[in-house]
């Protein structure tokens, strides 16, 4: 694992960056920006008790003029849209395993163990950066253009960069 200057984030990492620390409420009341992301992207729900790893991905990639798949809210579609990956490259979307579903969210870096740091939606009920095992993962997705375009990633980004964390590996995200 070498050790890397930073990467420059594509867009949809700027707009995930923007909302570390956003959390759920607990409740019969809702964070309105979640509620807001799910008007934009036209659901059906506007509770941020339904799990919203698929709707922070959807709409970080709205923003930063990606496609998004089909059925955006349902962790594994994330595989059916994107270029697949055969090894995780910074920036990309990474599709996680779960007991009851799936988990979906950015790859930031990598710990010294070799762990994934993900940026995500609904990681303890917020935006957060959590370490998951990388035999949870069921792909690595570059998103497509807005157009559905395909698109790769520049070759310096499958050099992770090594980052620090706090706390356990994630092991069933809600």
């Amino acid at each position: 694992m070498k050790q890397s200057q930073p990467l420059p984030d594509p867009l949809w990492l700027i707009e995930a960056r923007k909302h570390i620390g956003l959390t759920e409420i607990a409740g019969k009341d809702h964070n309105p920006t979640i509620r807001n992301w799910l008007i934009a992207l036209k659901a059906w729900w506007t509770d941020d008790e339904t799990p919203w790893c698929g709707t922070f991905t959807a709409h970080c990639c709205r923003v930063g003029g990606r496609a998004l798949p089909k059925h955006w809210y349902r962790a594994r579609d994330w595989l059916n849209t994107g270029t697949r990956l055969s090894r995780p490259a910074y920036g990309c979307i990474a599709v996680f395993e779960r007991q009851g579903g799936g988990h979906v969210g950015f790859v930031v870096g990598q710990d010294k163990n070799g762990n994934l740091l993900i940026l995500g939606g609904n990681q303890g009920n917020r935006v957060s950066i959590a370490p998951f095992a990388r035999s949870r993962v069921a792909g690595f997705i570059w998103p497509s253009l807005a157009d559905g375009k395909p698109a790769m990633p520049r070759h310096e980004r499958f050099d992770l960069p090594v980052l620090k964390h706090i706390g356990a590996l994630s092991q069933n995200e809600q």
